[in-house]
């Protein structure tokens, strides 16, 4: 593989190619130490240098050559805990162009074919349509009741795990109403004192996660519209299973486990900063 870049993403069906010698901390290989049996378009490309300077590179894992002993495929999501933060903010841009990439071939509007125009823009072949890489905002809130949190299993976690009520912005509202509307329709709470708290790129498969915290302000926890199974407040010394990390509902818990909820800090390390 020839390139300029300093390090490859190779993406294939949700799996990174991991580079992990002795000695080294695990990271994203450089091009030089991967090779492709056919080489993509430029469709099937993204160049980026930030957060570091890579080449985006959607793959079959049967394309790329011989790995090395060194070099494995691991999931998306379990990379974060594996590889550097900016390797894996790299990885996560990665999959979320070539989701994309992969998801718009023909344009909305007349169905000609769509073809790279820029970097990060496509250029429909009949209409002259342009389109860019869209992201799909969502709310998640921490709400507080006292000493409680609202900690919720949603039907669509394939694991028992209990997080936060979570919800994406609909047309016509803002995030406070969004942040209203998605804990009343989802438990039947009302909610006050709405407080931004931070936000992270979450590319499973192109959303950008928002978070905040709330204090209960009436109602009984009642699951009206059929997305959450089970839930209630908890105490700080009587959790459920929570999220892994790096999921900001994770973040978000552990702040209130360690009272930072109320001061709305992050810690200075955060690998989404």
């Amino acid at each position: 593989m020839n390139s300029e870049a300093e390090y490859a993403v190779l993406i294939s069906k949700g799996k990174v190619l991991i580079q992990a010698c002795r000695g080294e901390t695990p990271r994203l290989p450089r091009p030089d130490e991967v090779s492709l049996q056919t080489g993509p378009s430029m469709d099937g490309r993204f160049r980026f240098g930030h957060p570091i300077d890579a080449e985006a590179i959607a793959v079959d894992e049967g394309s790329v050559g011989e790995t090395m002993p060194t070099q494995e495929w691991t999931e998306l999501r379990a990379s974060a805990s594996i590889i550097p933060a900016e390797h894996y903010a790299a990885a996560a841009k990665a999959s979320e162009l070539l989701f994309w990439d992969s998801t718009t071939r023909r344009c909305s509007v007349c169905g000609a074919e769509m073809v790279r125009h820029t970097e990060i823009s496509k250029r429909c072949t009949g209409c002259g349509r342009e389109i860019w890489p869209t992201l799909s905002p969502a709310v998640i809130v921490l709400v507080r009741r006292g000493k409680e949190a609202l900690l919720v299993h949603a039907k669509t976690f394939s694991k028992p795990f209990y997080g936060l009520v979570a919800g994406f912005v609909e047309t016509g509202e803002s995030l406070e109403e969004c942040v209203r509307r998605e804990v009343k329709e989802e438990t039947s709470l009302e909610i006050d004192n709405i407080r931004y708290f931070g936000s992270q790129s979450w590319p499973f498969p192109s959303q950008l996660m928002i978070g905040f915290t709330a204090d209960y302000a009436s109602g009984e926890v009642r699951f009206s519209d059929g997305e959450l199974t089970s839930g209630g407040f908890f105490s700080r010394d009587s959790l459920p299973q929570i999220p892994r990390p790096p999921s900001i509902a994770r973040e978000m818990i552990d702040a209130w486990l360690e009272g930072r909820i109320d001061s709305q800090t992050r810690p200075a390390n955060n690998p989404q900063e």
